[in-house]
């Protein structure tokens, strides 16, 4: 048994000792480590709760080989010698600052904003975007491989060991609740297809808190079995908003997240969650891929709309007046703000607005004018120097730390990108 002290021999030479146990699980414990002077995580396998422990060894190894997916994973560093304890690898700690998603979803940690909720999700889609390009999956996606800093929403997805080629199967089914049904009924083993499923489920979490599946009809059954759970996830799943059939709707007092959040959603993201557990869950091969779901969320985020009170939701959500203002849940009539648009995508250019790159960075945020506190302008946070023309034909350049004026029809080239603002609609 490895305790504090002891030195786990490495492959490539060099001793890890373990300095404390940070948690343990059905396949192994996670320790925090040594080696040359850093600190790590040791991950450390007891070899009789594998099926396979030479062909999981062996796809460690083409992990630790395999290049980086994208920064967000926390991939398998150096693999330990094979000991009498078993085996393992180093990766990075998580860093500070961030939660694990279990945290999130149980009220322990709260966001600071709706910006950070949906740069989330857009991160944890384009990591498996990333992923899945490179010809590997997950197969085991739930919301213990996931921690996400509240501040601002930057994501490390860990449990990384499960990654592996298109048709491996290194023996990991996943969690109920995120299981593809298919994989519920045994009919077949994770792949791309399956992590697309389980990465809808993931997004309806993180954006509304609940579970897609679970509704009337689940709660019915006093004691959830395993039986009943694969009857509930697999063999008879139904969506909590199946337009076809009321019979799993959400619980008053049980269900309230999915209640509330639900009925801020645009229909946009409605109909895409509609989609991904009414058609999704019977036919996989027409689930929503990660393009779709980045095109969305980016949407979404363009739609966060901040009222006079401070407080955010989404602008498809408001009622509007007979003078077609947006009626903030405070009670609060305000007028819709104006928009930042290139065509394709819009950014309402309310109180708090920012603007991302697509790295997620922040490029540009709607600031007051210190002089006149009536007015408002769009800040340069980035290095170039962007060019305005303003309604009247007057040009600009607006430096970095510099804002232009919102006003409408005002024009604004940035990044080789122009944007105009415009009406709302």
């Amino acid at each position: 048994m490895i305790k504090v002290g002891d030195k786990i021999p490495l492959e490539l030479g060099g001793f890890a000792e373990i300095r404390a146990v940070l948690g343990s699980g059905g396949q192994g414990t996670v320790y925090r480590a040594v080696y040359r002077d850093k600190e790590y995580a040791l991950k450390m396998y007891f070899k009789n709760k594998l099926k396979r422990p030479e062909m999981f060894r062996d796809n460690l190894t083409a992990l630790t080989d395999g290049g980086d997916i994208s920064p967000s994973f926390v991939m398998p560093l150096i693999l330990t010698e094979n000991t009498r304890d078993g085996f393992g690898f180093l990766m990075e700690l998580i860093p500070e600052g961030y939660a694990p998603f279990s945290d999130i979803l149980n009220a322990r940690v709260k966001f600071s904003g709706l910006y950070s909720i949906v740069n989330a999700a857009i991160r944890i889609t384009m990591a498996f975007r990333e992923l899945h390009n490179s010809g590997r999956s997950y197969q085991d996606l739930n919301d213990g491989g996931f921690f996400i800093r509240p501040t601002d929403g930057d994501i490390r997805i860990c449990d990384c060991d499960n990654i592996a080629p298109y048709g491996e199967h290194l023996g990991i089914a996943g969690k109920p609740g995120y299981m593809a049904p298919e994989i519920v009924r045994g009919e077949k083993a994770p792949d791309k297809l399956t992590d697309r499923y389980s990465l809808a489920v993931l997004l309806f979490r993180l954006l509304l808190r609940g579970d897609p599946l679970e509704g009337s009809r689940v709660l019915k059954s006093v004691c959830l079995t395993e039986e009943a759970e694969r009857r509930h996830y697999g063999f008879e799943p139904m969506f909590v908003y199946d337009p076809d059939d009321a019979s799993n709707r959400p619980v008053r007092g049980v269900h309230n997240n999915i209640i509330k959040f639900w009925r801020i959603m645009p229909e946009y993201i409605r109909e895409a969650f509609t989609h991904s557990f009414t058609v999704g869950l019977h036919q996989p091969e027409k689930r929503l891929i990660e393009k779709q779901w980045l095109d969305l969320l980016i949407r979404l985020r363009g739609d966060i709309c901040a009222c006079t009170c401070g407080a955010q939701s989404f602008a498809p959500s408001y009622e509007r007046d007979e003078e077609n203002k947006l009626i903030c849940f405070c009670g609060t009539h305000f007028a819709p703000p104006l928009e930042l648009s290139d065509g394709r995508n819009r950014v309402l250019l309310s109180e708090g607005t920012k603007l991302f790159s697509d790295d997620l960075s922040v490029t540009a945020e709607v600031v007051r004018n210190k002089v006149n506190p009536g007015l408002w302008g769009l800040k340069n946070l980035t290095g170039e120097v962007w060019s305005c023309t303003l309604p009247n034909g007057q040009e600009k350049e607006i430096a970095g730390g510099s804002a232009a004026p919102i006003f409408k029809d005002t024009v604004i080239e940035m990044g080789g990108v122009r944007y105009s603002i415009k009406e709302s609609e």
